[in-house]
């Protein structure tokens, strides 16, 4: 099939790749076709802002946690509807997982869907030095087309020249010169967990408007279109039985995986979502997943929620199964420490949980389980991600969930908390690309709706 797409790849992290993708999906909205956002990589954050400038849920694409047959399901199913797909990268292009390479990387992603590649690259401080960085970039792997550059924070001595010497010497088309004179708001995560789309909108607006008068857009366009075509099997779609599952979703609870959820409503199950910020009641559901976000800045009001917490020990007691990830595991604990004061918790997790002011956990994981779970099987392998702040106090070794090695902390630590029908941890898992413990959750579900 034919695909038109592109990658806004930086040469490191900060080069500004974020904001100019959402100044493009803007302006590309703005000429009448349908832009599929996609991100590199396990990021929630920059996949939430994509909605606001593309009008349509932006989908992970991640080469560590996922397979290759993963990357190509979730690209396929979501660009075939669209015009065009702009992906953008993670980090720098050829930034990978933790000792793995380039695997997880931009270029990685970019090697699976034979995508043309635009390189941003901050030239501030650089003149010729910029030329010969470009060359490397593209001669480093032959599996990376990458077709065009786009030049941020340009002078106009890189307009007026290095635009040129760029186009001569490495037969690449420049295809924007950004000036560092037009302020751009920035784009802090917390607008996402506030609701600020007016400050979110006005980033967009101010880059895409940048973008309208400095990017060569048709060169652009060519650039995508011309993109090789992509043929991928077609498997046929493993559907249980319906099953009912309730979804924590609110300002607080804002940290999923579409294609998790996507993926939840493949194998049979369907959706309710409910906020432990604003509800009162539990929707009538075979099971819950609570998903990370912006919980510890949610702490007074979801404290002051006691019918939610009463709710949910109520069903928790009748043995229903909860999954709980990251700030989700925080709530459901005993007590909750921050600097300033100590919260009262659900109390389904028999542990305390002290807020940091730096950040204790990042990065990619691979979770072994302990025992059985509602997500797995003793010895079971899963492949997640880790952005958190929180300390859990020690979990007994019976009771712990998982053994992780990567990320942060020591390999081998012990992390999470499974008993019974329970499970919470700091680990975030794309259900995709972990098929078996979707499954194994949406068995334990079904069983628990066929017995109640």
């Amino acid at each position: 099939m034919h695909f038109p797409r592109v990658m806004i790849a930086g040469t490191h992290s900060g080069t500004g790749k974020t904001v100019i993708s959402l100044g493009l999906m803007t302006v590309l909205r703005k000429l009448g076709l349908q832009v599929q956002p996609f991100k590199v990589g396990p990021d929630y954050i920059d996949a939430g802002l994509h909605f606001y400038a593309a009008g349509r849920v932006s989908h992970n694409l991640d080469g560590w946690m996922g397979s290759e047959e993963t990357v190509a399901t979730v690209f396929s199913t979501h660009a075939a509807r669209a015009d065009i797909a702009v992906i953008e990268g993670v980090m720098g292009l050829f930034d990978g997982a933790k000792g793995r390479g380039v695997q997880g990387s931009s270029a990685d992603i970019a090697r699976i869907l034979r995508v043309p590649i635009l390189l941003v690259v901050d030239v501030r401080g650089m003149a010729q030095s910029c030329v010969a960085l470009i060359k490397g970039y593209c001669e480093y792997d032959p599996c990376c087309s990458i077709a065009g550059v786009i030049l941020n924070h340009a002078s106009d001595f890189h307009r007026n020249y290095i635009k040129t010497v760029i186009e001569k010497e490495l037969g690449i088309p420049v295809l924007a010169c950004l000036p560092s004179s037009v302020a751009v708001p920035p784009l802090p995560s917390t607008l996402l967990s506030t609701n600020k789309q007016a400050d979110i909108q006005s980033s967009i607006q101010a880059m895409a408007v940048l973008l309208e008068q400095n990017l060569d857009i048709a060169t652009l366009l060519k650039i995508a279109r011309e993109a090789s075509e992509l043929t991928f099997p077609v498997h046929p779609k493993v559907v249980l039985e319906p099953v009912r599952i309730g979804i924590a979703r609110d300002e607080a609870f804002c940290f999923y995986y579409q294609d998790s959820l996507d993926y939840l409503q493949e194998l049979g199950a369907e959706l309710f979502f409910f906020s432990p910020l604003h509800d009162r009641y539990l929707p009538e559901v075979d099971g819950l997943y609570l998903g990370g976000g912006f919980q510890e800045a949610f702490l007074p009001a979801l404290s002051a929620n006691k019918a939610m917490y009463s709710a949910l020990r109520q069903v928790h007691k009748q043995g229903m199964p909860i999954y709980a990830e990251a700030g989700a595991a925080m709530y459901l604990c005993q007590t909750i420490d921050t600097a300033q004061h100590q919260w009262s918790g659900v109390g389904l997790v028999p542990l305390h949980c002290q807020v940091e002011k730096h950040r204790v956990g990042m990065g990619y994981v691979e979770a072994v389980a302990c025992h059985h779970s509602i997500l797995a099987r003793v010895g079971d392998k899963l492949r997640g991600h880790e952005f958190h702040y929180l300390t859990l106090s020690q979990v007994s070794s019976p009771y712990s969930a998982y053994v992780l090695t990567g990320g942060r902390g020591v390999d081998f630590r012990n992390e999470g908390y499974s008993q019974g029908h329970l499970l919470a941890s700091c680990v975030q898992l794309h259900l995709r690309s972990n098929p078996r413990a979707a499954r194994y959750f949406i068995e334990v579900c079904q069983e628990f709706g066929r017995n109640r």
